[in-house]
């Protein structure tokens, strides 16, 4: 799992690697993050204050969903103050606007490999599109558009935008990625 960073991902096991790959640092990082400010005994609004991660790019993503999944599942935080909580948590660096390098994971594949990341994804998609849908009526296009599942012969689950909707602000490498 740690031999080969960033794998040949051409390749269904490559890409299942990857995956793999980007969950554990995300879920060991959060998961040390967490323990330090549980120690301190300061309430759940308060970890956003403690702690601030920057999304480099797409790869951490799964910090947005595994930060959800521990602290509504694990801590028993409500999902509003849970999610009000991964939002002020997270920044997000956008690195390129070329959709060919905006990464994207298989629905089956994160079906498979983390089915309660998956489900809190379509939780949080359902709330946004809920946001879109009341900022714009009737306008599915657009609703497709912002989508963090890109429908298609594979669904996909797109990760720059899960960054975007999951993190309070959105800084790019150059003006344009901003």
């Amino acid at each position: 799992l740690t031999k080969v960073l960033y794998p040949n991902d051409k390749l269904y096991l490559g890409k299942e690697l990857r995956l793999k790959q980007q969950y554990l640092f995300v879920a060991c990082s959060l998961h040390d993050i967490l323990r330090r400010f549980k120690k301190l005994g300061k309430p759940w609004e308060e970890f956003p204050n403690r702690a601030a991660v920057q999304l480099n790019d797409t790869h951490p993503s799964l910090a947005i969903p595994e930060l959800m999944r521990l602290l509504v599942d694990r801590e028993g935080v409500d999902w509003d103050l849970a999610w009000e909580i991964t939002v002020k948590t997270f920044g997000y660096t956008n690195h390129t606007l070329m959709p060919e390098a905006l990464e994207k994971w298989p629905v089956p594949m994160l079906e498979k490999l983390l089915p309660r990341h998956l489900q809190i994804i379509y939780l949080i998609n359902h709330h946004f599109l809920q946001r879109v849908e009341i900022r714009y009526p009737g306008d599915v296009e657009r609703q497709r558009a912002v989508s963090l599942v890109e429908e298609g012969q594979t669904k996909q689950v797109r990760m720059a935008n899960l960054c975007i909707v999951g993190s309070h602000s959105t800084n790019g490498v150059a003006a344009l990625h901003t």
